[in-house]
């Protein structure tokens, strides 16, 4: 196994890296505290090629591969978790299922917007009835002549407030189950789409989670993701890598954590000598430091394989699942390691520990990555 980058994902990951030292820690500061989309930030993606990773050049986009976008997202969770899901919605969850499974005419339609960021984009699965549980939709599109007329509603949905484009999951076959769920790309300029709410959550300010509704929203026919009864297998495989994503922002958020608290760790001084040089501390760093790694490790080899087209389902799970509890642990231990000032706005590893939680539950819970796990190895 090669480990070594190509100069193409060194290039990406260090474009990333210099925007997210130079101008996004100041832009995740400010948005966590006032809750504000990043716009100006996001815009500035659009123009740096990385809201199109990897997008086709003919599509505008940058024509990379999953691995140099699991880079690029790492770098940015590192200074904005909230920037970083905002990205990872948008590639991993909206561009990729029009790149992978769209037609001809969609993929022209959507994707040179979506690489350039003129248009948002966001994955409306979820409903109030329905998370883990897909087959519980009750979002219903109904054809009608040369479109489908959708109404129903869904829940927490990253990027809807600022998302010019959807995938939007709805059944077409009520007596079928997951067999009767299909997939839409919708323009969110469509009459009939409306953002009922914006949550208030615990972390990852800067990204809009909203309710959405569609009463009587009409979608042209060829707007249809693969075919008729398709839309389970749609969110399979667009969570495959939607789980990549959001595995390499719980590495950014941990190494996040962990840098701060080696910074910390080698200033902060008690009993005539920094921390650091204590053997409690310098356990918590260690595991810290492994865990960091192993989780990049695991994203990048899921990264690969789906280059490679090869099947990812259990190397992807297990990917977000560790990255997911690594993350937590750190974003702990490095409050731990702070003291009393780790409890404080004062210093960002509060803000590390509040991000971090919700990648132990979008795109699939701790719980339902096992379940996958489970499955893959035991050949169901």
């Amino acid at each position: 196994m090669d480990l070594e980058l190509t100069s193409a994902q060194r290039a990406a990951r260090d474009t990333a890296r210099r925007f997210a030292r130079e101008k996004l820690e100041a832009i995740g500061v400010e948005c966590d505290r006032t809750h504000r989309f990043p716009a100006a930030g996001i815009e500035e993606l659009g123009r740096l090629g990385i809201l199109g990773t990897f997008i086709p050049e003919n599509f505008g986009g940058a024509g990379l591969d999953q691995v140099a976008y699991a880079l690029v997202v790492e770098e940015l969770a590192v200074a904005c978790a909230a920037t970083a899901v905002i990205v990872s919605a948008h590639c991993s969850l909206a561009s990729w299922p029009i790149l992978g499974l769209g037609s001809d005419q969609m993929k022209a339609r959507f994707l040179p917007k979506m690489a350039s960021g003129e248009w948002l984009g966001c994955f409306a699965l979820t409903e109030p009835q329905a998370g883990s549980d897909a087959a519980g939709q009750k979002t219903r599109a109904v054809l009608d002549g040369d479109s489908y007329v959708i109404n129903g509603t869904k829940n927490f949905i990253t990027n809807a407030p600022q998302a010019g484009v959807a995938i939007v999951f709805a059944m077409t076959a009520l007596d079928k189950g997951h067999h009767g769920i299909s997939a839409f790309a919708v323009e969110t300029s469509s009459p009939g789409w409306a953002v009922t709410r914006v949550e208030d959550k615990m972390g990852i300010h800067g990204a809009h989670s909203a309710q959405l509704s569609f009463s009587d929203m009409r979608v042209p026919r060829e707007n249809l993701l693969m075919g008729e009864g398709d839309g389970f297998k749609v969110a399979m495989k667009t969570l495959d890598g939607g789980r990549i994503g959001i595995a390499a922002q719980a590495v950014g958020i941990g190494r996040a954590a962990l840098e701060a608290s080696l910074k910390y760790a080698q200033e902060r001084q008690t009993f005539g000598r920094p921390i650091a040089q204590h053997q409690a501390i310098q356990f918590k760093l260690a595991d810290m430091a492994l865990n960091v790694d192993i989780a990049r490790l695991l994203t990048l080899r899921a990264a690969a394989l789906k280059d490679a087209g090869k099947p990812c389902t259990k190397e992807s799970a297990m990917a977000k699942l560790f990255a997911a509890e690594s993350a937590m642990n750190a974003a702990t231990e490095a409050i731990q390691i702070h003291g009393g000032y780790g409890y404080t706005r004062e210093f960002k590893v509060e803000r590390y520990f509040r991000d971090a939680k919700i990648t132990e539950i979008y795109e699939g819970t701790s719980e339902i990555q096992r379940l996958v796990i489970a499955g893959q190895v035991l050949g169901r």
